[in-house]
């Protein structure tokens, strides 16, 4: 099961040492925070979700984002990591509701979300237990909700070679998007679209438009699952 200890012991370094790891990328922590809820926001334009779930937020990186642009949504950070989570409380205040889980079932009733979210989490997490935790999110949002999952692509060599110099993620397995798909299909999900990102690094962020047209390469440094139940 994923060790809560694992990630207290790096909850306060963690902002440096992600620093560090992506400074090839010529971007900043803040972006890549920002561009995922972006692209949430982009997908759910036609309903906004009155009750979202971040799935292991971590010390909150996302939440000035999901508040942005979803100002009137309910936010919900679950992780395993009491001191994380006490990071991000401390930070960003009443704002969210923070709750800490087991690493096994998360804490709500059936149906309770419109929206799940998570950031670069399942990578962190046993491979046995995948299925298991989608199924949770499968459960715990409505029928009519999306679930977003984002992972570092291990068919990029630049991800692969930060993932590889960045101490907290030292016993991070990368999982393909194909193979992350199949798991939330074996969940239950009906349906699971892939969508790769982020093509350009930062001294060619001018051509960042054209990645649109370029989400089913599967060459992009990080993708998302986006999940229908």
């Amino acid at each position: 099961m994923m060790d809560p200890a694992e990630f207290d012991r790096f909850a306060d370094e963690y902002e440096l040492q992600h620093a560090e790891s992506i400074g090839l990328s010529g971007e900043t922590r803040e972006f890549f925070a920002q561009y995922k809820v972006s692209d949430v926001a982009q997908e759910c334009m036609a309903r906004q979700p009155q009750r979202i779930l971040d799935f292991g937020a971590g010390i909150g990186s996302s939440i000035p984002h999901f508040k942005r642009l979803f100002p009137n949504a309910a936010l919900t950070c679950l992780d395993v990591s009491e001191r994380s989570l006490k990071i991000a409380r401390n930070r960003h205040g009443d704002v969210a509701e923070y709750r800490s889980f087991d690493g096994n079932v998360v804490p709500y009733p059936s149906g309770h979300f419109d929206l799940a979210f998570a950031s670069c989490v399942f990578h962190h997490i046993p491979a046995h237990q995948h299925v298991g935790l989608l199924h949770e999110l499968r459960r715990v949002v409505a029928d009519d909700a999306r679930v977003f999952v984002f992972e570092h692509n291990p068919l990029n060599p630049l991800t692969r070679y930060a993932v590889s110099t960045c101490p907290f993620d030292q016993n991070a397995v990368l999982l393909t998007a194909r193979t992350l798909r199949a798991r939330a299909l074996e969940a239950g999900f009906t349906h699971a679209r892939i969508a790769y990102r982020l093509f350009f690094p930062g001294f060619l962020r001018a051509l960042r438009p054209f990645e649109r047209g370029l989400t089913r390469i599967p060459i992009g440094a990080q993708y998302y699952i986006c999940a229908i139940p």
